[in-house]
């Protein structure tokens, strides 16, 4: 057997491997890239809508310049010309719309016929009331929706179960004005319980402006009064709003957790011995929030561009009542500026549900 010699050097230390670069997480390349995606899919959504909501302005039957200078007016040919030509209305149709998307990527929707300002401004003064008022609903209905949902399906086929279906199909049968004309008869009318009508008394004056929303102005300058009459004025529109998104969310809410209930880790879970509590809401309730999700972020769209009734009917200075008088008098940038909000509030709740779909379930890989 040889042997090393004393005599010979003693080998180098091998050198310390280069430190590894650290790679970008592919999850955040993923959750990156849908992003872009969805953002830029959501932009060429918009430039959709503004066309579509452009030709069917075109297509309505009626003359605005009749709807909005009346029979006397209008039948003077100087004050019709002057009508169309302030308002773009005596250019071809490719160039009125041209010339309306270049002006709306650049924040101008036109002026309004009914109110002469701005529509940019109309939206800006009109939205801030239908989000509180959506907001206020969505958040009720969730808050007793989905307890109500998971409570029917854990006592499924007992009288708790058979009770909540019951209330669950009145919420989604009755139709809303309905709801909202017996709200207001018997809780302002007959009963005084609630305010009937408006953000705010006639004798009070609204908050400081910051964010437009009643509530948060009061609440962020300390008006605690201004506070406590916008909350009451919230309570009858948003709970006449919250029944059929209650009744909405309660079945779907019970039919994702019977679904989850069946299942074999569930059935695993309650071998071990853990109470049915702890199975409910660990292992049934995070895997049932994406369909609730779902119906949720649908559901407050639909509040925003569905409370033209109600607010009608409580004198509610929001969105809707702006819709709906534009409509009536053919304001045509008014109509088009409201499609465009509503396409944008869809294209913005449906990217949130999409994202909160990757960090409720992990399983999901956003591609």
């Amino acid at each position: 057997m040889s042997s090393s010699s004393p005599l010979e050097a003693p080998a180098a230390p091998a050198s310390p491997p280069a430190p590894a670069r650290r790679r970008a997480r592919p999850g955040r390349q993923r959750l990156g890239r849908f992003l872009l995606k969805r953002i830029a899919a959501g932009l060429l959504l918009c430039v959709g809508i503004t066309l579509v909501s452009f030709l069917l302005t075109q297509l309505v039957p009626g003359d605005p310049v009749t709807a909005n200078l009346g029979q006397q007016a209008s039948a003077d040919p100087a004050a019709v010309a002057a009508f169309r030509h302030q308002y773009g209305l005596d250019r071809p149709v490719p160039v009125q719309y041209l010339v309306y998307l270049g002006n709306v990527l650049h924040g101008d929707f036109g002026m309004s016929q009914q109110s002469h300002r701005p529509v940019s401004t109309d939206l800006a003064e009109y939205i801030p009331a239908t989000m509180e008022l959506a907001l206020f609903a969505i958040v009720v209905s969730i808050v007793i929706g989905v307890p109500l949902g998971i409570l029917a399906a854990v006592y499924r086929d007992r009288w708790v179960d058979q009770v909540l279906r019951v209330v669950s199909l009145a919420g989604v049968s009755m139709p809303t004005f309905w709801i909202a004309l017996l709200a207001f008869y018997l809780l302002f009318f007959k009963l005084g319980v609630l305010p009937g009508g408006g953000r705010l008394d006639p004798t009070e004056t609204p908050p400081t402006h910051t964010t437009g929303f009643y509530t948060v102005d009061a609440l962020l300058h300390g008006q605690w009064s201004l506070l406590g009459s916008a909350l009451l004025h919230l309570v009858l529109p948003g709970l006449v709003l919250a029944t059929y998104t209650v009744g909405m969310l309660l079945r779907f809410t019970r039919a994702s957790v019977l679904e989850i209930l069946g299942l074999d880790y569930v059935r695993a879970a309650r071998a071990k011995g853990l109470p049915e509590r702890v199975v409910v809401l660990r292992h049934v309730l995070r895997p049932a929030l994406i369909s609730i999700i779902t119906v949720a972020g649908v559901a407050f769209g639909s509040l925003l561009s569905g409370t033209v009734l109600v607010e009608s009917i409580f004198s509610w200075p929001g969105l809707g009542q702006y819709a709906y008088n534009s409509a009536k008098n053919l304001d045509l940038p008014a109509i088009m500026g409201v499609s465009v909000v509503v396409a944008v509030v869809y294209i913005v709740i449906n990217l949130l549900v999409d994202v909160l779909y990757g960090v409720i379930d992990p399983r999901i890989r956003l591609s």
